[in-house]
């Protein structure tokens, strides 16, 4: 694939893909986008290192895509993979997709086209397409902290199922049964197996999940506080509530923090919280946080990569790790 195959394809000059792939100055934003979009679906990627690698040189080079670099979890996974990638003498290359498919792919193809030697991945959601072995230029992947269907792959995840269970167990044992379940998109694999362990327990105990207290698709902490402010003030409101990662909770408890200040609640629900996060020992009433070391997840990630890049993991299958999780009481 060349740009001037590139350029027949998207129906536009060879200068136009040239100046998109450069940084895409002086060319119009819709345009750009669409060139980008044919770079994408082709798989092409521009080898930035070509000039200066000689024959048979590796770049020293790992790619590491995470989601959202203000989320200090997705921090403590990047510190992971660097102590044990720069140990070898090599150097990651961060980049973050916020969550977008397009970015995703688009960043892939640029790390590819700096010849990195491999990925770690936090992927977006549910596309196997970007990760085939063609496609990724037979590159070795790691998956880090959530799965991809059908990617043959080496993953290292958390306990989401039994941590879910365990936490809405508890809560369930205690005498709560209207519990509500604030999550992420359904096409993030973290948000389906946190939401299926949820369920578990409640099928464990003849119980009924009540659909309404379900609220799926929140992104950040903004979306998790309207939401966490429109369960509270149901007829009949959860008496606690799980929530499913960190960014969530912070929205929810300032939401909770709230009521509770202008006296709309008097008790605030019981409250289980997975991933840990600053200041959680502070919330203005007691929580569970449902507790794992993302930098250890990280480390997983990296020697998994490492395994596969210097030959040792070579005849084994693509492999799953799922590292414990803890729960914490504050």
């Amino acid at each position: 694939m060349t740009v001037k195959d590139i350029a027949r394809l998207a129906e536009v000059s060879p200068m136009t893909v040239s100046r998109v792939l450069s940084g895409g100055k002086n060319v119009r934003p819709a345009l750009r986008e669409h060139v980008e979009r044919v770079v994408a679906e082709l798989g092409y990627h521009r080898n930035e290192n070509a000039r200066s690698l000689r024959p048979g040189q590796r770049s020293g080079l790992v790619g590491v895509l995470i989601t959202n670099i203000g989320n200090p979890y997705y921090a403590g996974v990047v510190q992971g993979i660097e102590q044990v990638v720069a140990a070898t003498g090599r150097r990651i290359l961060v980049a973050t997709t916020n969550e977008d498919a397009d970015l995703e792919r688009q960043l892939l193809s640029d790390f590819l086209g700096r010849q990195v030697e491999g990925l770690v991945v936090v992927p977006v959601g549910q596309d196997t397409e970007r990760f085939t072995t063609a496609r990724l230029n037979d590159a070795p992947l790691v998956l880090a902290s959530r799965t991809v269907t059908d990617v043959p792959a080496d993953t290292v995840l958390i306990d989401d199922v039994h941590g879910a269970h365990d936490a809405t167990a508890l809560m369930l044992d205690d005498g709560h049964h209207r519990i509500a379940f604030l999550g992420n998109k359904v096409t993030v694999s973290t948000g389906q197996r946190r939401l299926s362990g949820f369920k578990d327990a409640f099928a464990e105990r003849g119980s009924v999940v009540e659909a309404d207290l379900v609220v799926l698709g929140l992104q950040d902490t903004d979306s998790a506080e309207l939401a966490m402010r429109d369960l509270l003030t149901m007829p009949d409101p959860p008496t606690a509530v799980f929530a499913a990662n960190n960014r969530i909770s912070i929205g929810a408890i300032r939401a909770i923090a709230k009521a509770i200040a202008d006296g709309t609640v008097a008790s605030p629900p019981r409250f289980s919280a997975f991933d840990s996060f600053d200041f959680a020992d502070m919330a203005p009433f007691p929580l569970s946080v449902i507790d794992h070391d993302p930098t250890e997840l990280g480390r997983v990630a990296g020697e998994m990569l490492l395994s596969r890049l210097d030959g040792t993991a070579d005849s084994k299958p693509p492999r799953l790790v799922e590292l414990p999780v803890h729960l914490v009481h504050h």
